[in-house]
């Protein structure tokens, strides 16, 4: 701690950069060790496989997983603003309070998940043809999901110090064995869905040990020791303060997602295919906005600890410029080259014709979301998360729920589907502007 913390005393938009570029290109390999998967069954398994693993798979484990990862936010946030103030004995509390808790809700959601997966399942429509594939997956994805929960953790935490680089390091790893297993088990030893699904918790096995193995070395400020992963209960207290309400905002997102995904299934396998690969395609634009969005939380967490609001709103008005050059630019390019990127994916042409429509329809309103990322992040980095969720759960889970049941049955199809999208994501936007503006105004005797 005796050198210079370049986030709350250097050049705004190299830090940022700097800080953005890793998390990015980890979530670059995170995307690809995904999409990995869905390639690969989509390929060589057949377009059954490709709805089971992208359909109402993708939307229950994106629940779980972007769940736990805004409670991950809640330690994340506590950790940067301990660090900026270099706090060493509350940092020391919340990070192994932080993995006492990613090992419970390890436990306890793999073992709810492994039973609730079927009835789950049947109550999203999902098509017969497609359950025992989904359920296959399901079960053993539950199975291992604890090192899911301890990865995410522990990465959020290493970037919540500043270190943004071993995750990455950790991620091109897990992405390199990922795609390894996938060839070993679904190509070579046609083990279909099953295979799959085992390579994914393999990998994420070992990106959970690690993670763990870096936090377990000597930092100078911070060191994680076995032996003390138990419940402060002042750490787990303020972690559950910042962390359940942006476990709540990720849950409005994937809930309204899951809903959409119903009316989806009710389509056919076809659209389940071409609406899941979607998810696949765009997430190229997703990780940037939210490498984006976990960098200005930390920067905001970190600007916060030590006083420095005015820098912290500067940090917030120049990433917003970033993010959005960022998405106009990828927009146009999913746009320009939607069908070939949906040809790596499947060779089924109706698949393809739906997806290609799918994304030019829907990426032209994408920009939309920036604001609500990055201003959800900069809010969350400062500790305020409760009229964020507010908003969250109003302008996009309510707003999507309400579109589907009553503009729905009149407009019947995709398009209207879709539209639910870029009419949620502009009103929540507004709303978040207002209430950012509102609850950090300009004022001349801020310190620096």
């Amino acid at each position: 701690m005796n050198k210079r913390n370049q986030i709350t005393e250097g050049v705004i938009w190299k830090q940022l950069l700097l800080f953005f570029f890793p998390i990015v290109f980890g979530t670059f390999f995170q995307q690809i060790y995904n999409t990995a998967d869905t390639i690969v069954v989509g390929r060589f398994v057949g377009k059954e496989a490709l709805a089971a693993v992208g359909g109402s798979v993708n939307q229950i484990v994106n629940l779980i997983v972007e769940v736990f990862v805004g409670l991950t936010s809640g330690a994340a946030v506590v950790v940067s603003q301990f660090f900026g103030a270099q706090d060493r004995k509350n940092l020391d509390k919340t990070v192994h309070t932080s993995f006492a808790f990613s090992l419970a809700a390890g436990a306890i959601i793999g073992v709810a998940g492994f039973l609730l997966s079927d009835a789950v399942l049947e109550a999203m429509n999902t098509p017969v043809e497609l359950m025992a594939d989904s359920r296959t997956y399901l079960h053993i994805y539950f199975m291992g999901i604890v090192f899911n929960l301890v990865y995410n953790m522990g990465a959020s935490v290493l970037r919540a110090m500043g270190d943004s680089r071993r995750p990455l390091y950790v991620l091109m790893t897990a992405c390199i064995l990922n795609i390894v297993l996938d060839i070993v088990l679904v190509v070579a030893a046609g083990m279909g869905v099953r295979g799959v699904a085992i390579a994914t918790v393999s990998c994420q096995g070992v990106s959970a040990v690690l993670v763990t193995g870096m936090l377990m070395r000597d930092h100078g400020f911070f060191r994680l020791e076995i032996k003390k992963i138990c419940f402060y209960g002042a750490s787990l207290k303020t972690i559950l303060r910042i962390g359940v309400p942006a476990g709540i905002e990720a849950a409005m997102y994937c809930v309204a997602n899951i809903v959409i995904q119903v009316f989806v299934n009710r389509l056919g396998t076809d659209y389940v295919a071409a609406w899941g690969t979607f998810g696949k395609i765009d997430a190229v634009f997703w990780m940037v906005v939210n490498a984006f969005s976990i960098a200005i939380t930390t920067f905001v967490g970190q600007n916060y600890g030590a006083g420095k609001t005015r820098r912290m709103r500067k940090s917030v008005r120049v990433c917003l410029g970033m993010s959005y050059s960022s998405a106009i630019l990828l927009s146009g390019l999913l746009i320009v080259f939607a069908e070939p990127l949906y040809r790596l994916f499947t060779t089924d042409n109706q698949v393809v014709e739906i997806g290609v429509y799918m994304m030019r329809y829907l990426m032209p309103s994408y920009f939309l979301y920036v604001a609500i990322g990055i201003l959800s992040g900069a809010l969350r980095g400062a500790g305020k998360v409760l009229v964020p969720v507010i908003l969250t759960c109003g302008g996009v889970c309510i707003m999507r729920i309400t579109w589907m049941l009553a503009v729905l049955p009149v407009f019947p199809g995709i398009e209207t589907i879709m539209l639910s999208y870029p009419v949620s994501w502009g009103i929540t936007a507004v709303l978040f502007v207002i209430y950012y503006v509102k609850r950090f105004p300009k004022a001349e005797n801020e310190k620096k």
